[in-house]
């Protein structure tokens, strides 16, 4: 450090290195060894992230990137659209069901990117910004499954919902995996009693697509 520099500045742009750096969060102790500073200290610059929305801290306590960082640069949401669009048009396209890129948001499921089909009579009616429980809808619940990564044998590496969040519509949905510092999902919301076998399968591809892009 030098006597032109900020120390609290300094630790608090360390703050959010270490946090891009982590895909499942760090806790305060975590964070202190990691700074070489007392708990008061990082207790006081997550406070103040968090009043930004460049932290976020979940219901355990570990403390995430917020989306806030977002807004630091006015390219960079045009450059998270641009990146998954293709993957996103691609989906829609081949399932005939609308297509979109979600990421956590605290507590929500944010929809980031929504990509409508072109060639089907009808299909669900979804819009950039909508938001709802992470522990709801097959958007949420494939966040929240990456979270618990080999809890259960059985799990295929996305998620199926039906009904959730609209009654008719079921959803499924695969994460983002290997982004660094980014937790968010892919996935296909339709009008439909079952959802085709294969759609499981392509939405982890989709997935992969983005993950790749946004790397």
């Amino acid at each position: 450090m030098t006597a032109e520099t900020s120390q609290t500045l300094d630790r608090g742009l360390r703050v959010l290195k270490l946090l891009a750096d982590t895909d499942h969060g760090l806790t305060v102790t975590e964070l202190s060894h990691k700074l070489g500073v007392n708990r008061t200290v990082v207790y006081r610059l997550l406070a103040t992230l968090e009043q930004h929305a460049l932290v976020r801290r979940d219901l355990g306590g570990r403390a995430r990137v917020g989306l806030g960082v977002l807004g630091l640069g006015r390219q960079v949401h045009p450059l998270v659209r641009e990146a998954a669009m293709p993957a996103l048009r691609a989906l829609a396209e081949d399932i005939g069901a609308t297509a979109h890129l979600t990421l956590v948001d605290g507590a929500e499921a944010l929809a980031v990117v929504v990509v409508e089909p072109t060639w089907t009579d009808y299909h669900v009616a979804y819009r950039a910004g909508f938001r709802h429980p992470l522990e709801r809808g097959a958007a949420g619940k494939a966040i929240l499954s990456a979270r618990r990564p080999g809890e259960t044998a059985e799990d295929p590496g996305y998620t199926l919902t039906h009904g959730e969040l609209e009654a008719g519509a079921c959803g499924a949905a695969a994460p983002l995996l290997g982004v660094t510092g980014v937790e968010g999902s892919v996935g296909v919301v339709m009008l439909s009693e079952v959802v085709p076998e294969r759609v499981g399968e392509r939405v982890m591809h989709a997935a992969r697509e983005v993950a790749e892009a946004l790397r």
